[in-house]
């Protein structure tokens, strides 16, 4: 696949709802990189792993540090739990759009039945002025049926409000470890087609790692081998469908790796990053050096067809 166009990128909005075209419109082509890009701020580290990963850089513990680099580096969007984007969105709102997380857990628990449960509603998205919602699908959980169901009603009521949906699709328990780990091919390549068929419009999934030693556990035909990371990310990519697809960064990587996979990414045909702790565990400076150079890859091999 090729990085695609921005007749490529509206064509995939076409056939959507006006409400959701319209907020989906501003992420990509009027906040942000542009030209049809996605590159959002994920600040929900807070519940999803504790304070521990504001040591790193210890003034990113408070909010206003995500929101403002959020606002002044140029993001498509943030995305964030309630009582953040309660407390601290007002102040941004119109400098940068919000995307409401409405599902959350702590890491306390083992992952190996893992739930991320609704704190927040579709509903508080649209009276704090959102532009998406979030929602975090662990596929392959012993819980899963539970998940299915709170998406469902989810994915309603975004239906209902103009709101587009974006699943963090994450493979979680013991089933996917022993078929070759959550990180596999086999698992993230599921765990796209899982959210596009479950009615996500983008698709949150991390990187394919290409394993031979674990992948020979995977069902075929992953665990044939031969496959390399950018065919693996492309596969993920086109199994996701007409659903739009970001890549996670996950904890903090060498520089070359991270602008490599952004570059990936964006050969597979997928429509940007969401990138965290990359970012925010940086002091500022160094911040937005690496912010710049994300978008710079983000957008050089995008194809400007009018």
């Amino acid at each position: 696949m090729e990085v695609k166009s921005i007749t490529e990128q509206k064509s995939l909005l076409a056939g959507l709802p006006a409400g959701k075209r319209a907020r989906l419109h501003r992420m990509l082509f009027e906040f942000g990189p542009g030209n049809g890009t996605l590159m959002l701020l994920p600040i929900d580290q807070g519940i999803e792993h504790g304070p521990r990963d504001f040591f790193p850089n210890p003034a990113s513990k408070d909010p206003d540090y995500q929101f403002r680099l959020a606002a002044e580096a140029g993001y498509s969007a943030l995305a964030c739990q309630i009582g953040m984007a309660t407390k601290y969105f007002p102040d941004y709102a119109g400098a940068v759009p919000l995307i409401l997380k409405v599902n959350g857990k702590t890491d306390i628990p083992p992952s190996n039945r893992a739930l991320s449960t609704l704190n927040a509603s579709v509903e508080d998205a649209v009276r704090l002025g959102a532009d998406a919602v979030g929602y975090t699908l662990y596929v392959g959980s012993p819980r899963q049926d539970e998940d299915l169901l709170q998406l469902k009603s989810v994915r309603e009521d975004c239906d209902r409000y103009g709101m587009p949906l974006i699943v963090w699709s994450y493979p979680r328990g013991e089933a996917v470890e022993g078929k070759g780990g959550q990180s596999s091919f086999y698992a993230i390549d599921y765990a796209a087609r899982m959210a596009m068929e479950m009615g996500a419009d983008v698709v949150k999934i991390n990187m394919p790692k290409v394993d031979p030693d674990k992948d020979k556990d995977s069902p075929a035909p992953y665990n044939e081998g031969g496959f390399t990371q950018e065919h693996a990310i492309t596969q993920c990519v086109e199994s996701a469908g007409r659903s739009l697809v970001v890549l996670s960064g996950g904890s903090k990587i060498d520089d070359d790796k991270l602008l490599e996979q952004t570059r990936f990414i964006m050969e597979a045909g997928g429509s940007g990053v969401i990138y965290g702790r990359n970012v925010w565990q940086r002091e500022w400076n160094e911040a937005l050096e690496i912010v710049a150079q994300i978008k710079e890859t983000i957008i050089s091999g995008v194809t400007r067809t009018p």
